[in-house]
């Protein structure tokens, strides 16, 4: 069942105040739009919030996200409480990164989607798994998983400034703000500009 109209102001509002990149009217949009996802997720989450197969059909839809690893990755750092849905407060504060985060709040947020065990580092395994998944490499007389290797070792050369192997949140940082383009080294996990 969708919130009381006052129950919905007063989330607006709290919206509002706590995610700094939306307007009043952009909450009451996104919120809107949480409200349709749920009935639409005919989910067994009491309206408490929408599931991984909407969010991902979402996703697609909006922003063209087509890559399920780096769906499935992006769903686990909107569901910051872990219980497999999204709240609406996960959703807004989600998509305030998503759309209009700061290069540090991107920075983050990717870090997050790379680092698939959430150990704090982005390992060789990681990286292979991300490229693996986000290329498609078309030459018939190389094994493609060597091409892979290959684009590792080439992106911890250049990334890995403390030279242990993998790239901490701090090598990731200092990488990308030498190079804004890095910040989808490993796959792309923000929507297009359009």
């Amino acid at each position: 069942a969708a919130m009381s109209r006052k129950g919905t102001k007063h989330l607006v509002e709290s919206l509002t105040r706590s995610v700094k990149h939306f307007n009043k009217s952009e909450v009451e949009c996104l919120v809107k739009l949480f409200d349709t996802l749920v009935a639409r997720a005919s989910s067994h989450f009491a309206g408490a919030g929408f599931d991984r197969t909407v969010f991902r059909d979402t996703l697609h839809s909006a922003f063209g996200m087509t890559d399920d690893v780096v769906l499935d990755r992006v769903f686990s750092t909107f569901d910051k409480g872990n219980n497999g849905f999204i709240t609406v407060v996960e959703w807004v504060e989600g998509l305030a990164v998503l759309l209009r985060g700061t290069l540090e709040e991107k920075m983050k947020y990717c870090f997050a989607v790379y680092d698939l065990n959430g150990d704090g580092y982005i390992s060789r395994e990681e990286m292979f798994q991300m490229l693996k998944n986000s290329l498609l490499i078309q030459s018939a007389d190389e094994e493609p998983d060597e091409g892979i290797k290959d684009l590792v070792e080439i992106a911890l050369k250049k990334m890995d400034y403390d030279h242990d192997g993998k790239l901490s949140f701090e090598d990731f940082e200092t990488a990308v703000r030498e190079e804004n383009l890095l910040l989808e080294a490993f796959g792309p996990c923000l929507p297009d500009i359009k």
